[in-house]
């Protein structure tokens, strides 16, 4: 295999912290973000094995850090992507929540850097700064945040972020620091990639797209010797048949009517995201320019923002896709689907076994038994009959 093809594959799942349902725009089928419900979800991620999962970040979202806080302890071996906001709290503050939650966790704390791509919701958190001065606050936020992380003290003085005898006293277990997560398709988002951070994740574009902006990372940071790894973040929607899975998209959106849809692409278009413009431009916001590739389906972005496709069909086919993004480089997927609980297990049963993981999950020997109406049950003795 080409040394620029990962060998094998790390699948996270989401915790719906901003809510889930049956369908997509409307309260029904909904479901409550409730801490039985999220619990559910992080142990079945958990007990079918997958690597991860990542938490969103946001106005709209229960806090990332408390919910991942509280899941940790319900779980044993998934680890928690969890968001650091440059720019909203300073490097210091971050550093030691990283390395708290690091060690309370066993080192199952992976670091998602995010800058944040809506203006009016940017002003809502007391942040004014342009586009441009966000990532220059990033890369600032990140040098600091690093080395604090790695034991350095820190005194320094740039145009955003000054300090004076930094220290961490406690260090994370992750050593020099808990991998570092990051995603923008701008010129200065790539720019900061290349320079600070372990794996560049991009949004579900056609895999030429991926590979594409892949190359152009990899480029940026071999100039500076470095490597980045890179990773994905798309919706799945799989069943035992195409038609299935195709006629399940087709009912997600059942419900979502054209205001929703237009409200939705209008608060897309107000943000200086160059990630959210390519996502929007795959489809138009409109309902018949929803496949934009073999399996890749646009329809979640008509009124989510962020990642906005969907990889539809059968096992066998999303494996498959899944196979043409490890050929350009892809070695992290990081999925989701709705209701959230209910398709944890479905990808994990279905498409698991034709993946080439590298978190194989166990897969204890079950006995196939029928029950005396035809069951399936758990151990390997049939019933025996009563006796008196």
């Amino acid at each position: 295999m080409s040394q620029n093809i990962p060998s094998s594959v790390n699948v996270f799942w989401f915790i719906p912290t901003h809510g889930d349902g049956r369908y997509l725009g409307t309260a029904t089928g909904g479901r409550a973000t409730d801490l039985d419900y999220l619990s559910q979800i992080a142990r079945a991620a958990d007990q079918l094995g997958y690597y991860g999962a990542l938490l969103p970040t946001g106005k709209s979202c229960e806090d990332a850090w408390i919910v991942a806080s509280t899941l940790v302890p319900l779980t044993r071996q998934l680890r928690f992507l969890v968001a650091v906001r440059p720019g909203l709290q300073p490097p210091t503050l971050a550093a030691r929540m990283t390395a708290t939650l690091d060690r309370l966790s066993g080192g199952r704390l992976l670091i998602n850097v995010v800058t944040g791509g809506d203006p009016i919701e940017n002003k809502g958190d007391g942040i004014f700064m342009s586009h441009a001065e966000r990532y220059e606050v990033t890369r600032e936020f990140l040098h600091v945040y690093k080395a604090l992380l790695a034991g350095e003290t820190v005194t320094t003085s740039g145009r955003h972020i000054r300090i004076e005898d930094g220290q961490l006293l406690y260090p994370p277990v992750q050593s020099p620091n808990p991998p570092l997560y990051f995603g923008g398709s701008s010129e200065a988002a790539i720019d900061v990639a290349a320079e600070t951070v372990d794996k560049y994740l991009t949004w579900g574009e056609p895999p030429a797209m991926v590979g594409e902006k892949i190359a152009k990372v990899k480029a940026a940071a071999g100039k500076l010797g470095r490597k980045v790894s890179f990773g994905i973040r798309l919706h799945v929607i799989v069943r035992e048949t195409s038609e299935e899975a195709w006629a399940a998209a087709d009912r997600l959106i059942a419900n979502l009517d054209d205001g929703t849809i237009a409200q939705a692409q209008s608060i897309f278009a107000r943000m200086d995201s160059v990630g959210q413009s390519r996502m929007s431009a795959l489809h138009g916001g409109k309902r018949d320019k929803l496949v934009v590739g073999p399996n890749l389906w646009a329809g979640v972005g008509l009124v989510r923002g962020g990642a906005g496709t969907a990889l539809v069909g059968s096992a066998e086919e999303v494996a498959a896709r899944m196979e043409e993004y490890r050929a350009v480089g892809v070695d992290s997927f990081i999925l989701s689907g709705y209701p959230h609980l209910e398709e944890a297990y479905r990808f994990a049963e279905l498409v698991f076994p034709l993946l080439p993981l590298a978190h194989a999950p166990e897969r204890p020997a079950v006995g196939v038994n029928t029950g005396p109406f035809g069951e399936t049950i758990a151990n390997d003795r049939r019933p025996a009959a009563a006796t008196s």
